[in-house]
């Protein structure tokens, strides 16, 4: 059974980086047609999509974030990872990460295959 896992820092200051890594057991993410996907839920808001690293590691970002995002993966680990350029207080949200099967640019739970528990992260001095 693929279980993903979420770990990081639940605090990070206005204008640095955020910086979350999502373990990946029960399988692999070099396996064919897998997208492995960050996504987030800012208090009181719906779950954002933010982008994903496929299994061949090309990636794609929201065009939201885009310029603040990136993945990256290590196979070796069976990780991919996320950094957050330059946060703000907005970026304040429970990530989570998960699996697809082909590509979903969605925050939609159900359109995944496998979902992480989350992990809370607060931007503040």
């Amino acid at each position: 059974q693929v279980q993903l896992r979420e770990s990081g820092p639940g605090l990070v200051k206005p204008s640095q980086t955020l910086s979350l890594t999502c373990t990946v057991s029960g399988g692999s993410i070099t396996a064919n047609h897998y997208y492995w996907n960050w996504i987030r839920q800012p208090p009181g808001k719906g779950l954002e999509w933010i982008g994903y690293i496929d299994y061949r590691g090309s990636t794609y970002y929201s065009p939201s974030v885009k310029i603040r995002t990136f993945i990256s993966r290590d196979t070796g680990l069976n990780q991919f990872t996320l950094q957050l350029y330059d946060v703000t207080p907005e970026d304040t949200a429970e990530y989570y990460c998960a699996g697809s099967l082909g590509p979903k640019y969605s925050g939609s739970q159900k359109e995944y295959n496998y979902w992480g528990q989350g992990t809370q992260v607060t931007v503040s001095e």
